[in-house]
């Protein structure tokens, strides 16, 4: 069977989809502001799976449901809603307690997880996630939140206790910056969206968020969870075109922090719409084109596995994808062999099938243009070296290795972002380390070989080029507790456990000269319990 015969037949007809997995639609009509549920009567957009099903014209989206297209009036309402809660730091939630923060977050992970059925289906029906990668997801995201808990709670008790410096009482906590603008990405549509949400609560901050452009329907099971765990205006949830309800809220000079994992080019254009910009606070999550450099010296077997992995895990739909492979031209016909072999044996199919690797793009734009990518690499002297690289059918796309690349080609500079892998030969390793430093992006980089003499002077070079160097292993995120971020046009800002928790708030502290007076003073605050900033309560 040719690759095109497989993609034409990997789609099902209705009846062939296994009875567990098929999708209910879900027409949302409803959004929640201050602390209600409110209903929706105006337009919605329809959601379509990139799964199809079927027809006598080829495979046709199924249609999940529908999201509300909210205005600038909604958007401004639940923007309201969240400076009212926050109240410029006098609110319910900031002047709560750790403890009692904590003790809210827990109530909402606990009714999250009655969701996890729900959100899981949606996840893997919105975005072609595999089944399997649809549940680490979820769990991911569970055990993130148990992790930042308990991340706070260290934090916390580090400053539980009083310093006397200089002739100064002074007690240094973190306090929460106000109102957070919250936009995640598609490809990790909970995960990584809760990984600037959560700890933005956590911290005592308000929150207005607007779930990702794909990945919108799976949010919805979770609005009760936020409605009945968190005091009104904490969390507040806004649907629709970005350009009509993100910039009227940007424009407010409302929004303390902005949270966004996308594009530099829309982060751009947010923070620019800001009147007072130098007292936004962004955290962002932004492009990257991550290279793998394989010496000669490598392990070619565990290079190419690794390179495979990291090239085409979810299609190639992560920031932390490898985007180009630099392999030293002494074992590249090994390399190039051993990495179009392990495409060969990957399962091409629907999200609910066991093992299955290659799946559905989300993007209906997606297809062509990385026909248009190949097709530009192609025109300057590549080619597809494996056999129906490139071939798409409806919204699978097989896997293409595109060698040899270089800087007249899209492909050298464009982020993919999908099953495309670009290969590059080099005959001296100051080839590859000009392409890094030369970047736009920094984000992380992935070293293959052996001989510590030659990759140790890489290490120096490249760590201060991005943020991770990888030894022997492709690209990743995890785990959690490691800082996660980027330098050049990559991020800004620091997420991981600990790190978010440090970003979404300020040190600030209470000092008073030491006097008797004063001495007498927070004593009896402390005694009293009179405030909960000034505490020397330990949260076991």
């Amino acid at each position: 069977m040719t690759i095109e015969e497989k993609l034409a037949s990997a789609f099902p007809s209705a009846e062939e989809v296994p009875a567990e997995f098929r999708a209910a639609a879900v027409e949302q009509k409803d959004y929640l502001i201050n602390g209600r549920i409110k209903a929706w009567t105006g337009p919605r957009r329809d959601v379509l799976s990139p799964v199809g099903l079927r027809g006598k014209k080829g495979p046709e989206r199924v249609r999940l449901g529908s999201y509300p297209l909210m205005t600038q009036k909604e958007a401004l309402e639940a923007l309201d809603a969240a400076a009212a809660a926050y109240d410029e730091g006098r609110g319910l939630w900031p002047t709560l307690s750790v403890e009692a923060r904590i003790a809210h977050m827990e109530e909402f992970v606990w009714r999250m997880k009655e969701k996890r059925a729900e959100v899981v289906s949606l996840l893997m029906w919105e975005i072609g996630k595999s089944y399997e990668d649809s549940r680490k997801e979820f769990d991911r995201t569970v055990e993130y939140i148990a992790d930042t808990i308990a991340a706070l709670k260290e934090l916390d008790r580090n400053s539980s206790r009083l310093s006397v410096t200089q002739g100064i009482i002074a007690q240094i906590k973190r306090a929460p910056l106000g109102v957070v603008l919250c936009m995640g990405p598609y490809n990790y549509p909970l995960n990584e969206t809760f990984t600037t949400l959560i700890p933005a609560i956590l911290m005592g901050n308000t929150v207005v968020f607007k779930p990702p452009k794909y990945g919108v329907l799976l949010h919805r099971p979770l609005l009760e969870a936020f409605r009945d765990s968190f005091p009104r205006g904490v969390v507040n949830t806004i649907y629709g075109e970005g350009s009509k309800i993100i910039g009227p809220i940007m424009k407010t000079g409302k929004v303390n922090v902005l949270a966004f994992i996308g594009s530099s080019r829309v982060a751009d254009i947010l923070r620019q719409q800001h009147p007072a910009p130098h007292r936004l606070r962004c955290v962002l999550g932004l492009d990257a084109k991550n290279a793998a450099i394989v010496l000669p010296d490598a392990d070619v077997d565990l290079a190419a596995g690794e390179c495979l992995t990291g090239a085409l895990s979810f299609n190639g739909q992560r920031c932390t994808a490898l985007k180009i492979l630099f392999v030293h031209r002494s074992v590249q016909s090994e390399f190039l062999e051993k990495l179009v072999t392990a495409i060969e044996g990957l399962k091409l199919g629907m999200p609910w099938e066991p093992k299955v690797r290659i799946t559905p793009l989300p993007e209906e734009e997606k297809p062509p243009y990385l026909a248009e990518v190949i097709a530009d690499a192609k025109k300057h002297g590549a080619k597809v070296i494996n056999e129906g690289g490139g071939a798409s059918g409806g919204s699978l796309v097989y896997p293409a290795v595109i060698y040899p690349v270089n800087a007249k080609m899209r492909l050298w500079r464009e982020e993919q972002f999908g099953p495309v892998i670009p290969v590059a030969p080099f005959s001296d390793v100051k080839e590859p380390l000009k392409y890094v430093v030369e970047s736009n992006f920094g984000q992380q980089v992935s070293v293959f070989g052996r001989d510590m003499e030659k990759i140790a002077p890489m290490l120096d070079t490249l760590v201060n080029q991005v943020s991770r160097v990888n030894i022997n292993s492709q690209c990743q995120r995890g785990p959690d507790v490691f800082p996660f971020t980027g330098r050049k046009d990559s991020a800004e800002g620091t997420l991981s456990v600990s790190d978010a928790l440090r970003v979404f708030s300020i040190r600030a502290l209470v000092a008073a000269k030491e006097s008797d007076a004063n001495r007498k003073l927070i004593r009896g605050i402390l005694r009293g319990r009179k405030s909960r900033f000034l505490s020397t309560d330990f949260i076991l």
